[in-house]
């Protein structure tokens, strides 16, 4: 819930909520900007995301970090990391993917570029 928490929002109360609006707001930004964008939850929602642009990822078990290591576990598997950006505000997630050769974007700043409206 890295960009979904970077604004107190009331997004805890519907986490469910939260994370179809994120992959509709991520969506409707990556096909205005061309952009390729996969979006790693630590759990499946309850029910099925859809998008026409964004890849829906999420760990393989719900757990503490998991997402986080999936999103290394990506950025690991990629030929070439390099060419990554991921936006998170964890510091410890941001050192291991800086070290693997992806580049990282805060969270929030992030949030206000997809969404400069919802400020």
């Amino acid at each position: 819930m890295n960009v979904i928490g970077s604004r107190p929002d009331g997004w805890w109360k519907d986490r469910e909520r939260a994370m179809v609006a994120l992959v509709d707001t991520l969506d409707e930004w990556a096909s205005a900007q061309g952009e390729t964008v996969t979006v790693v939850f630590e759990r499946p929602p309850r029910t099925a995301l859809k998008s026409t642009v964004v890849e829906i990822a999420h760990a393989p078990m719900a757990a503490a970090n998991s997402a986080d290591d999936e999103i290394v576990r990506l950025v690991e598997a990629d030929a070439s990391p390099d060419e990554i950006r991921v936006v998170t505000s964890d510091r410890a997630l941001a050192d291991r993917l800086r070290r693997l050769g992806a580049s990282v974007v805060p969270a929030e700043a992030f949030r206000n570029r997809i969404d400069p409206s919802d400020r």
